[in-house]
């Protein structure tokens, strides 16, 4: 039978198959961060047992810092007490922790990869939904729950059920303005939210191949989005250069060995899948999100759906998302006014993804009427950014330039929509709430239409703007630790 890597690497890492039938995974990274961690620990220490193996687990603060001003002690006295305790449990365990007072600390799954922690082959587990992002290295990486967190920290395995395998295979040629951002959108949108349950998605074509490593990590990272536990992509030589010479990468004779092991968990040529499902985006326009999940989106040039279109389900969710936005059937997305944009997150936090903002930045003004913040997802994004200079050209144009952090991708920090504000944001999820306001509401798309909606004041096609030469610095020269 010809093996995809997702099957290759689950066999490799079972220890068995238990009595329920799921099966016993070791894990080869696990990453904690402050929230989802501290009830694991008391759960250890009330059995009384210690962290197998801590060397696998590294830690980090994103989701409750503040990203305005991250000395100590943090105002919000529960984000201190919760810095407290996953400061305490790994430094009573031995485990390393990127704190904000160091130069490594950002959004997990930001600085695994540019630590070089996360590589193809692996099984990589952590308390967060978006570890699926670690699958574009061709590992294989799954968000956790807190009993799920303890399991691991206890005996470096977890208890899952192997799902099935779909292999999503992108063709064409993206078009100038057209970014992965848009391609996973699409995805989403045409599989819907619910489409991968039970699934993981390989990502796979000609499209996906050429592909940047942070744009391959943009499109695995919302896979979760899309309902699937996992999504991957296979591992090649853009891989391998991403990863050499990374702080915890293997060096010399052991580099060359690794990427042996690593080419040999690739998906075999013909490789047997439960569904493949194709997408030509050789036609497609930037796409921004226009409802309460990821699944209602559009490409930046369409109008509303009408209701008498939809089915008596899907009619229901819609009425749900136009009542909440305040938008109507038929209308058009281009010129919808925004209050708010947002630059940052674990999806879009990367240095690429502020170079394409800055470009459109450059030289240019954000609209009075707009609060506008980048965020860089890891101080040594923050860093390479700061030597290209890209602060400066977001706070001549009038964005707020902050600290590593999750920020407005989640109401878990002080930055937070207000009200009824309406924002553009570069993040994961458009849910109700989701921005810190019961009433806010969350326009989803690239890194690039944020910061064009953010001069214009309202939803705009990138298309339309002529981009400075900052542009053409693209997304090759990744973030390599504050080394470009």
């Amino acid at each position: 039978m010809k093996k995809n890597l997702f099957n290759k690497v689950w066999d490799l890492h079972r220890v068995k198959t238990l009595e329920s039938g799921l099966d016993q995974l070791f894990i080869g990274l696990h990453l904690i961060h402050e929230v989802t961690s501290p009830q694991a620990f008391a759960m250890l220490t009330e059995r009384g047992l210690d962290v197998l193996h801590p060397e696998r687990t590294f830690a980090t603060v994103d989701h409750i810092v503040p990203t305005d001003d991250q000395s100590r002690p943090f105002k919000d006295e529960l984000a201190e007490k919760m810095m407290v305790a996953l400061e305490e449990n790994t430094w009573a365990n031995g485990i390393e922790l990127f704190n904000t007072d160091g130069d490594k600390q950002g959004i997990v799954h930001i600085i695994g990869p540019e630590l070089g922690l996360t590589q193809p082959g692996m099984t990589i587990a952590c308390g967060d939904s978006h570890t699926s992002t670690h699958g574009a290295f061709g590992s294989i990486a799954f968000g956790v729950g807190t009993s799920q967190i303890r399991d691991i920290l206890a005996t470096q395995t977890m208890a899952l059920a192997r799902p099935k395998i779909r292999l999503i295979d992108i063709k064409g040629k993206l078009a100038k303005g057209v970014t992965a951002k848009d391609i996973i959108l699409k995805v989403i949108k045409e599989l819907g939210v619910k489409g991968g349950l039970g699934y993981a998605y390989e990502f796979g074509g000609p499209v996906i191949q050429a592909l940047t490593m942070e744009e391959r990590m943009t499109i695995c990272n919302m896979s979760i989005e899309g309902g699937a536990r996992v999504g991957y992509v296979n591992p090649d030589e853009k891989t391998y250069a991403y990863l050499k010479g990374r702080p915890h990468a293997p060096r010399g004779e052991a580099f060359e060995k690794a990427v042996e092991y690593w080419e040999s968990i690739k998906s075999d040529p013909h490789a047997e899948y439960d569904d493949i499902w194709s997408l030509d985006v050789s036609d497609l326009s930037p796409m921004v999100t226009w409802g309460i999940n990821p699944g209602q989106g559009a490409e930046i040039g369409e109008k509303l759906p009408l209701l008498s279109e939809l089915s008596p389900d899907n009619r229901n969710i819609v009425s749900q998302a136009y009542d909440h936005m305040g938008f109507k059937e038929g209308e058009a997305l281009l010129g919808k006014p925004i209050d708010v944009a947002f630059i940052g997150s674990c999806t879009n936090g990367r240095i690429s993804d502020l170079r394409a903002a800055a470009a459109l930045a450059k030289g240019r003004k954000v609209d009075p009427g707009v609060r506008a913040l980048v965020v860089p997802g890891s101080k040594q994004v923050a860093e390479q950014a700061e030597a290209e200079g890209l602060d400066k050209i977001f706070t001549e144009a009038g964005f707020q330039w902050r600290e590593a952090g999750c920020s407005m991708c989640l109401a878990m920090n002080p930055d937070k929509l207000k009200g009824n504000e309406i924002s553009a944001s570069s993040s994961n999820r458009n849910f109700i709430g989701r921005q810190g306001s019961p009433t806010g509401r969350t326009i989803l798309m690239s890194p690039a239409m944020v910061a064009a909606a953010a001069i214009a004041g309202k939803l705009v096609d990138v298309r339309e703007f002529n981009l400075s030469p900052l542009s053409d610095q693209g997304s090759d020269k990744e973030n390599k630790g504050g080394r470009v």
